[in-house]
């Protein structure tokens, strides 16, 4: 019945995918803003897991669908960090996104949270997708840059994902790193630098 419960978390899941989807069509303006130094921040301190946990949630329907496991693991353990909130999770759904788009089904997209060794904080996700060659990572971090190869029709998009995870990032003095192997899969990573890190006094 529709009032089945597993109804009602379909019903919030694709309500809250239609909300993602209308916040990617303005990922164009959001990296003009960005480039333009214009974009504002609107700090506050976020509890990392409640933020991982909605972007894991959004993505889950789609997880689901394409056959994949999404699992987290250590960002429980970490501290508050002072950050925009729709900022971090635009951040976080890109890499998501990515993840599940280029993972074959039975794969695993791992989200991890750690120190980095400058007292800041880093967020990974990681795939065992179909990978980057090294060569081609700067092409994918460039703007409206498109990987070709591997990378085929079935996976086109606007090329901005990267480009605006990378400017994000940096907007909060921190930055974002990329590790992948062809056939192997990829590691994406966002850190945020010690200042950012809220410490009980």
């Amino acid at each position: 019945s529709i009032g089945d419960t597993r109804y009602q978390d379909y019903m919030a899941s694709i309500y809250e995918s239609g909300e993602h989807l209308l916040t990617m069509i303005n990922s164009i303006l959001d990296l003009s803003k960005v480039e333009a130094g214009s974009a504002e921040l609107y700090e506050s301190d976020l509890d990392l897991g409640e933020i991982v946990q909605s972007c894991t949630a959004i993505m889950k329907v789609r997880a689901v669908g394409a056959g994949l496991l999404i699992e987290v693991d250590g960002i429980a353990d970490l501290p508050a960090l002072r950050a925009d909130e729709l900022m971090l999770k635009q951040m976080l759904l890109n890499l998501l996104s990515n993840a599940v788009k280029f993972t074959e089904r039975g794969g695993k997209i791992t989200v991890t949270g750690a120190w980095t060794e400058g007292g800041g904080l880093r967020i990974s996700v990681t795939d065992t997708g179909i990978g980057i060659a090294a060569g081609d990572i700067p092409k994918a971090m460039s703007t409206f840059g498109q990987v070709d190869g591997a990378l085929d029709r079935r996976f086109e998009g606007t090329g901005l994902g990267l480009p605006l995870v990378l400017s994000l990032a940096e907007l909060h003095d921190g930055g974002f790193e990329i590790e992948s192997e062809v056939g192997v899969g990829t590691k994406t990573t966002i850190w945020f630098p010690d200042e950012r890190v809220v410490r009980n006094s």
